[in-house]
């Protein structure tokens, strides 16, 4: 038997061990008020201020403005950013952040449930607020985050996060705000396993499998019309007859689109939107007739067709954008990659797109698609104080080094376990 001295020194460990891993303390309520002065603010609607004052507290912006003009007075702690950027906290949407660790280790995966139709399967309640992959993405100006479950038709509701919290409680600031659907495909490669040819060909379920989809949504529409014995899963799809959430359509070819769209029509779903929309420049007029907007994978990326121009994942979101439909870039399947998020909107702007316009992609124009735009997206008078501080151009890897980052009002640690080794290890060859 172990003695009471194993047993303690066990713990002891155990306890060393969970404390070494865990994230940085969450930071506390914004206790005073904060001007940040002489920046140059991008105010993420495509406007910005070179020379400017901002003044937040309890959480809000209380004033911004130019430095000279607006006359507003500096309150409480002041911070002097002459020659640095102010940015509104970057949102990377569609990402599998805090339901995955490490994706070798099966038990700190769970981005994915068993089943087939599971729009009542919730992310949030899964998200993992002291993942060390969450607290990497704060040096790189990334905030906030769409929290997305995977895998079967109906992968379940997604839920936006901020980046600095205890739990998935304090973490949320949209819970279930919308349901996430894997379209068929028309197309699909060959089940070697079963004997067929490995490359692509028609899918002679397509048709079927659309079907289906239609008679759950319209049963579903139904059930949202009459009460009956609780069902889990209508009752999640509830919303999306009321406009009170989205329907999340993941498709990448333009048959699938247009089906997708007639689809909607003929269920009744109020809101939706493409994600991954690949081909969305062949059908982009109807896109914007439709007012479907459009979460786009991350730009650097290889194309997908043979014939498809080299640079079409950079240039896709200006040629989207230029036809009129809201744009935002986020990150299919990916958890770790979601700190690239402003470098794929700088991605753009060698394809020719305005730098004001490219930074609407991952601030203004994700915060509507998401539905939180009245609280984040934008430097703005009586939104969240989400924002940072940076040396330079925070879409440029160069220039992107943060100094200061506050998740409404609470100013945050921008420390991770990899700034830690970094200076390890800088220490350690400065000796030599």
């Amino acid at each position: 038997m172990k003695t009471f001295q194993q047993i303690g020194i066990g713990l002891l460990c155990l306890l060393v061990a969970i404390t070494t891993w865990a994230q940085q303390t969450p930071a506390p309520e914004q206790q005073q008020t904060i001007t940040i002065t002489g920046a140059t603010a991008h105010l993420g609607d495509g406007q910005m201020i070179k020379n400017s004052t901002i003044v937040f507290e309890n959480g809000k912006i209380k004033a911004i403005g130019d430095a000279i003009n607006s006359k507003i007075a500096p309150e409480g702690k002041k911070i002097d950013a002459t020659g640095k950027h102010v940015y509104p906290g970057f949102i990377a949407p569609n990402t599998t952040l805090g339901l995955i660790e490490v994706a070798a280790v099966r038990a700190s995966n769970d981005d994915d449930e068993i089943g087939d139709l599971n729009p009542h399967i919730r992310s949030i309640i899964a998200y993992n607020a002291e993942s060390k992959v969450v607290e990497s993405m704060r040096p790189n100006g990334v905030l906030m985050a769409q929290t997305t479950p995977q895998g079967g038709t109906i992968s379940g509701t997604s839920s936006i996060v901020q980046l600095d919290a205890w739990n998935w409680e304090d973490a949320a600031i949209r819970t279930d705000d919308g349901v996430h659907l894997n379209w068929p495909r028309s197309f699909r490669r060959g089940r070697w396993w079963l004997g067929e040819d490995p490359g692509y060909s028609p899918n002679k379920d397509y048709q079927e499998e659309v079907t289906d989809l239609t008679l759950f949504m319209k049963n579903a529409k139904a059930y949202s019309e009459d009460t009956q014995e609780k069902n889990l899963p209508f009752e999640a799809s509830k919303g999306l007859f009321d406009g009170s959430k989205t329907l999340y359509v993941h498709t990448d070819g333009e048959k699938e689109m247009l089906d997708a769209i007639a689809f909607k029509n003929e269920v009744g779903v109020t809101k939706m939107v493409f994600v991954g929309a690949y081909q969305g420049d062949a059908i982009a007029d109807q896109l914007a007739s439709n007012n479907i907007p459009v979460i786009l994978d991350r730009t650097q990326n290889l194309p997908s067709g043979d014939d498809d121009d080299y640079d079409k994942p950079y240039k896709l979101a200006k040629l989207l954008t230029d036809a009129g439909v809201l744009v935002a870039l986020g990150h299919e399947g990916e958890y770790w990659q979601a700190r690239n998020t402003p470098f794929y909107a700088g991605q753009v702007i060698g394809q020719g797109m305005d730098t004001e316009e490219a930074l609407k992609l991952i601030t203004s124009n994700a915060a509507k698609i998401l539905g939180i735009d009245d609280m984040a997206g934008t430097l703005e008078v009586g939104k969240d104080a989400t924002l940072f501080i940076s040396e330079g151009n925070a879409l440029d890897m160069r220039g992107n080094r943060l100094t200061h980052a506050f998740i409404q009002g609470r100013e945050i640690s921008l420390e991770t376990h990899q700034t830690e080794l970094w200076k390890r290890y800088m220490e350690k060859y400065s000796r030599k």
